[in-house]
């Protein structure tokens, strides 16, 4: 079987999510909040679906919920709707992870549960939430540094998946990942820093400096993502974390490496 066997699949699922996500962050604001509050749903719903699969008991609702409100919430703040004080309520509405276990008289890991439903919000939640950041970056609504960032992100992945195809054959991290490789690696950064130099060129929110840093920062923090979401895979015992996205497994599968670098981007943007 070809090595690209799957890759017009693949392709096609890519083209098609690619559309919908570039074209609610292009048409507005609230296009942008509809899209991203689904996908922050869905990856949310898988993650917790994976960890009941090895018979926890994460209290999903819960975590959907408040992974719901802290993405909303962050929303209407950072558009100008509510004040910055609301962030507040957050903290108490996810202490009820503690509270609703106290009547859980079945569970006999309670505490353990506890930690999986904080690390659905940690792990998926909060990245999603300070993507409001991002596009609110610069005062009001601008698209310019998300699409940026996603299109570098896939740059990353389609330079790392042809290399490593084609050229890959020293081990980045066995243990974890046998396919990924150094040259994987190194052909994701190359195109990761092309598309940065373009970008530089027609999204002049951002300096030439910074969008190649910003492109550095993906590939080696992108890079941690995946590699992240492949042990949790590995201590879940499964191969995909879903098949909801033809060719490309589930929702986790596909946003692992957006998910760990929002966070970072969201600091050097403010630092510098």
């Amino acid at each position: 079987m070809s090595k690209f066997a799957n890759l017009t699949q693949r392709f096609i699922t890519a083209l098609m999510g690619a559309i919908v996500i570039v074209g609610s962050l292009i048409y507005d604001q609230w296009s942008y909040f509809v899209v991203f509050l689904v996908i922050n749903l869905f990856t949310q719903w898988e993650f917790y679906k994976l960890v009941k699969l090895r018979h926890h008991a994460p209290q999903r609702a819960l975590g959907i919920i408040v992974g719901t409100f802290m993405f909303t919430i962050s929303f209407l703040i950072e558009m100008g709707l509510l004040a910055d004080r609301y962030y507040y309520v957050i903290f108490p509405l996810a202490s009820l992870g503690f509270l609703f276990k106290l009547y859980k008289k079945q569970d006999k890991t309670p505490f353990m549960n506890v930690g999986f439903y904080y690390l659905g919000l940690l792990y998926v939640a909060l990245p999603f939430t300070l993507l409001n950041i991002v596009v609110f970056d610069s005062g009001t609504y601008d698209f310019r540094v998300a699409i940026g960032l996603l299109l570098i992100i896939w740059a990353s992945d389609t330079g790392a998946y042809f290399a490593g195809t084609m050229f890959g054959k020293t081990k980045l991290f066995e243990r974890i990942s046998p396919k990924k490789s150094w040259e994987g690696s190194l052909g994701g950064l190359l195109l990761a820093i092309v598309f940065a130099l373009i970008l530089a060129k027609y999204f002049d929110i951002l300096p030439l400096w910074e969008w190649i840093s910003i492109a550095v920062i993906v590939v080696i923090v992108g890079t941690y993502g995946d590699l992240v979401e492949s042990l949790f895979k590995r201590t879940m015992k499964i191969k995909d974390s879903g098949k909801t996205i033809p060719g490309h497994g589930g929702f986790l599968d596909r946003f692992d490496s957006l998910i760990l670098s929002i966070p970072f981007i969201v600091v050097f943007l403010k630092l510098f």
